[in-house]
């Protein structure tokens, strides 16, 4: 999907280092079930989206991709109302939606470049061609054709903007502070919901940030 190496480069660290913290969180001895499902969908999700940034990654079947992200989304949803904490029930929705949102958006993504609306520039022609335009000029070696297409994918760039900005203004707040931030300013991924089953609060929220201005950037490029 990405034409310019250095921002190929870019991306993927992005993406690997979330993938790494949330395969570690999830093979955490003391993690619970429920925190490794979540922390397994990260990873799954961090490792992928980096793939996706290099041509070899343009090659991988995406029905696999779309039913385990969907299949995440649908998780995030349904253990939702098991996350209370104490909380009242809107802000355990809160605290789920972002992770919500970015297995859907990925879900979103891999089904609009399977389906054939995507085209790459340069004589690709095609999702899983787009690849071999690798010398094309400018960021991208593939955009969405339609006007509908490429409003949502604006749109699902511009809200993970949104969402990494916050996270990152969070994780440099709890880090300032050292200590854990209230829960109620900002919505707290589902994957949080218990800090003992991850690295801290700081870094959490740094890697959902630095995943979701990723997710973001990947979006930006297919308008």
């Amino acid at each position: 999907m990405i034409a310019a190496t250095g921002l190929r480069w870019i991306l993927t660290l992005l993406f690997a280092v979330p993938a790494a913290h949330a395969l570690w969180c999830a093979l955490r001895p003391d993690a619970r079930a429920a925190a490794r499902v979540d922390h397994a969908v990260h990873a799954a999700m961090g490792v992928l989206m980096a793939a996706m940034a290099w041509p070899r990654g343009m090659d991988l079947p995406a029905a696999p991709q779309i039913a385990l992200f969907s299949v995440g989304a649908l998780w995030f949803v349904v253990a939702a109302p098991f996350r209370t904490r104490g909380r009242t029930p809107l802000r355990t929705v809160l605290a789920a939606w972002p992770d919500v949102l970015t297995t859907a958006a990925m879900v979103w993504m891999l089904a609009a470049m399977a389906s054939g609306t995507a085209h790459g520039h340069g004589g690709g022609g095609g999702a899983h061609g787009a690849h071999h335009a690798g010398g094309g000029s400018g960021a991208a070696t593939m955009s969405l054709s339609g006007t509908g297409q490429s409003l949502t994918a604006g749109l699902l760039a511009a809200v993970l903007l949104a969402l990494g900005v916050v996270r990152l203004a969070a994780a440099l707040d709890r880090a300032r502070a050292g200590r854990p931030a209230p829960r109620a300013p900002a919505p707290v991924a589902a994957g949080d919901a218990a800090v003992g089953d991850g690295g801290g609060p700081a870094l959490d929220d740094a890697c959902h940030a630095a995943m979701a201005l990723g997710m973001a950037v990947m979006f930006a490029l297919m308008v």
